[in-house]
């Protein structure tokens, strides 16, 4: 890379950033087809607030509550568009887009994506996440392989059997976020053991 000029240079960095961005971005994607058709819609919404409610053994009001919060996470972070569907392009053009224009604010809007969604996810509300949460949190995104996910569980470390909600957060915020590949990715490796 030496020969490269200043320009070349920089546009090379700029290229690999973006691949691996990329690279992440694609399985943020997948991990959110939760009937896995090839594309993120209402059904996929549908399917997770089901899910989720069915096994916290959720009723009435409160099974309510948390569908609701589900959808309004989804329409507000995930369903942007119109008609409520994705295509995989769309998603990393979106995604590209918000990076590319302000990586601060882009920050920003991921941290209360997720701050939003574990709020949803520790039904218990105690601000950490015990491994029977975190297995219902995957199942409900379609996920299913308990091993799998007890593996990724693993990578936090969890003191007690808990990991603190700011924790998990803070990881998913980074895997979507951040462009140093240098840099530990818990959320990265837990997608690389076949989560």
């Amino acid at each position: 890379m030496a020969a490269l000029g200043p320009n070349l240079r920089g546009d090379y960095i700029k290229t690999k950033t973006m691949e691996y961005l990329t690279q992440k971005w694609k399985m943020w994607y997948k991990s959110l087809d939760v009937n896995h058709d090839g594309k993120i819609s209402m059904e996929d919404v549908e399917e997770s607030r089901n899910k989720f409610t069915d096994l916290h053994h959720l009723l009435g009001d409160k099974a309510e509550s948390v569908k609701n919060d589900m959808k309004k996470w989804w329409t507000t972070y995930i369903l942007t568009t119109e008609n409520q569907e994705i295509s995989e392009e769309q998603f990393l053009a979106y995604l590209g887009g918000l990076y590319n224009a302000d990586k601060a604010a882009f920050r920003d809007r991921m941290q209360q994506c997720f701050d939003m969604m574990f709020d949803v996810i520790d039904t218990n509300k105690d601000r950490s996440i015990e491994l029977d949460e975190f297995i219902f949190a995957w199942k409900a995104f379609g996920h299913e392989n308990k091993d799998l996910v007890t593996k990724a569980f693993s990578l936090f470390d969890a003191k007690d059997g808990l990991v603190p909600l700011r924790d998990i957060v803070s990881a998913w915020v980074q895997f979507v976020t951040s462009d140093d590949s240098s840099k530990r990715d818990i959320v990265l490796e837990a997608f690389k053991t076949g989560v």
